[in-house]
Parts: structure tokens; sequence; C-alpha cells
């Protein structure tokens, strides 16, 4: 992509604070960081963590990969994800997708976001399939939680009481690798979020994911070297403001 646009997709990242200055609290990703260290069911997202990690290593790694604030005196307040980190990350996720799709590989879609991420996900699952990709159906309708698991436009979420819900657990998606494993195979590629990608990533299974600052259980993953590509960007803002996004990994076609 031209220099130009790139410069225009950096501004658009942070005029639509998907980068830069972000709506998630500081506090909130200090705490988030204890929880990930102490198991919590919401953020450990299925990654085992394969040494010993303090919760100062864990910091470190969210400044050097996510971009959030170096100050450790700084508590409250503002906090920040890092443009240049979000760009360079998207363009070897972009580039990680495209070969899968060149490939032939089955791939499975899947988000914990549906109010934000969703609409990258179908964009890409349509663009998956017109290349020649296996763009993996379920058999819908697995209980979960009260709900069960849907696919839209080939994306698989969680609904609960009628609507699309917000999860960050990781047993849907060990769920539906059951569900796949039983009917003769799993995916050789996914592209998720939160406990779906961690999970997938846990199992062996090559996969990209997009997380927030707040979700350090992903970018651990990733240096642990199970998740192939942790995307940082804030994953719940307007759908609309993802276009660019959606322009930019299209962009990377693998014809």
């Amino acid at each position: 992509m031209p220099t130009q646009d790139l410069s225009a997709l950096a501004e658009h990242l942070e005029r639509t604070h998907i980068t830069g200055e972000v709506a998630t609290a500081r506090e909130i990703n200090l705490a988030h960081i204890t929880g990930f260290l102490e198991g919590n069911e919401h953020l450990e997202f299925d990654v085992e963590p394969k040494r010993t990690w303090t919760w100062d290593q864990v910091f470190d790694l969210m400044v050097r990969r996510c971009g959030i604030n170096s100050d450790r005196d700084h508590v409250e307040g503002q906090d920040t994800i890092g443009t240049e980190l979000c760009l360079n990350a998207l363009n070897r996720y972009r580039r990680r997708f495209w070969e899968a799709v060149k490939a032939g590989d089955s791939i499975l879609f899947a988000t914990g976001h549906p109010a934000g991420l969703f609409p990258i996900y179908q964009h890409m699952a349509a663009a998956a399939r017109s290349d020649g990709a296996n763009v993996i159906e379920i058999r819908e309708g697995i209980p979960f939680k009260g709900g069960d698991l849907r696919q839209i436009n080939d994306v698989v979420m969680f609904q609960q009481y009628g609507s699309l819900a917000h999860t960050h657990y990781p047993e849907p998606m060990r769920l539906v690798l059951e569900q796949l494993q039983d009917g003769g195979g799993r995916p050789d590629f996914v592209v998720a979020d939160h406990g779906w990608a961690g999970a997938a990533a846990s199992a062996g299974i090559p996969t990209i994911g997009i997380a927030d600052c707040n979700d350090p259980g992903l970018f651990v993953s990733e240096a642990q070297e199970e998740l192939e590509v942790c995307v940082p960007m804030d994953d719940n803002v307007l759908p609309g403001y993802y276009s660019a996004v959606i322009d930019y990994i299209l962009a990377g076609t693998s014809n």
C-alpha cells in the first residue's frame, strides 16, 4: 500500500480511537494483567503460560506489543494503543490470511465481539470464499451458558436470550472444535479474537487474532509462539469505523 494511503489509515485509526488514545481506562488495563495471571475465566483465554510470567513482564510486553503507556506511575485515566504497532501487526495479519486463502485452507471465523469485530470477519470470509478457500460451516445450535452458538455470514458467535452476546470464554471454541473433530477434521486456519482465538492457538491450530489493550492473554500467546499474529486495536468502536481496516486487509489479495 502506498505511503500516503498508510498515512491516511494511520490518521483514521487515531481519529476513530481504534489506536492512539482509546476508550479503555488505564485502571482496567492494569487490573486485567492481574486477572490474566490469576487465571480469571474471562481473561485467561485458554492461554497456559509456558513459563513463569511476572506482572512486570506482562506489563512490559503490553508496552512493546500493544503500545500502552510505559509509565508505571500512570495508574488511572487514559491509556493508549500504538498506531505503528497496529499497522505493523495488521500487515502481518493480512499477509498470513492471504497465504491461508491461496493455499486453499479450511478457515474458521469466530468472534466474541459481535457488535464490533463481526464486520471485519464477514468481509474476510466472503473474500476467502470467493478466492477458493474452504470457509468452514458448523452445525449451529451448540448449547452454551443458556444460549447457543450460531453462524451468521460465515462467522461463529454466541447467542443468548435472542441476542448476539459478548463473550471472552474459550469454551465456545473448544465446543466447535469438538464438533468439527467428530465430523472428521478441524480447521487448517482460524481468524478470531478473545477466547475463541486463544483456545484455537492453544490447540495448535494456526490462528491470527485481534486484541484490545485490556486483553493481555493474546499478546502472551503470541509471545509464546502459539498465536501467529496479534493485532493491537480497540475491539469495540462503531462497526463502520472498521471499514478502512477491512479495505486494508482485502487489499492484500492473494492474486
